[in-house]
């Protein structure tokens, strides 16, 4: 199993809107390398909230993270923390 990968599910019944996509940004903006969202259509740049917002970030919807440094991997755990919390927000939407 590749470890620079982990499957997340959006959770936020507002989907992944302008504030988390600016906290995602913000959590990866000092990695060493590239960290990625991918909706199965789109790969974002996480450390963009432009690129994040072409994602298909709807509730329900299933993404794939992704770091291209070994260094960068405890993001992933970071990420997966912040989809899984509902991004901090009410969940219901």
């Amino acid at each position: 199993m590749n470890n620079k990968i982990r499957k997340v599910i959006i959770k936020n019944g507002l989907g992944l809107h302008a504030r988390p996509a600016s906290m995602i940004a913000k959590i990866t903006q000092n990695a060493e390398n590239a960290v990625w969202l991918n909706d199965g259509n789109n790969r974002a740049d996480a450390s963009s909230v432009i690129d994040i917002l072409t994602i298909n970030g709807k509730k329900g919807k299933t993404l794939v993270l992704e770091v291209e440094s070994e260094r960068d991997i405890h993001l992933l755990e970071t990420l997966a923390d912040f989809f899984q919390s509902g991004f901090g927000e009410n969940t219901d939407g």
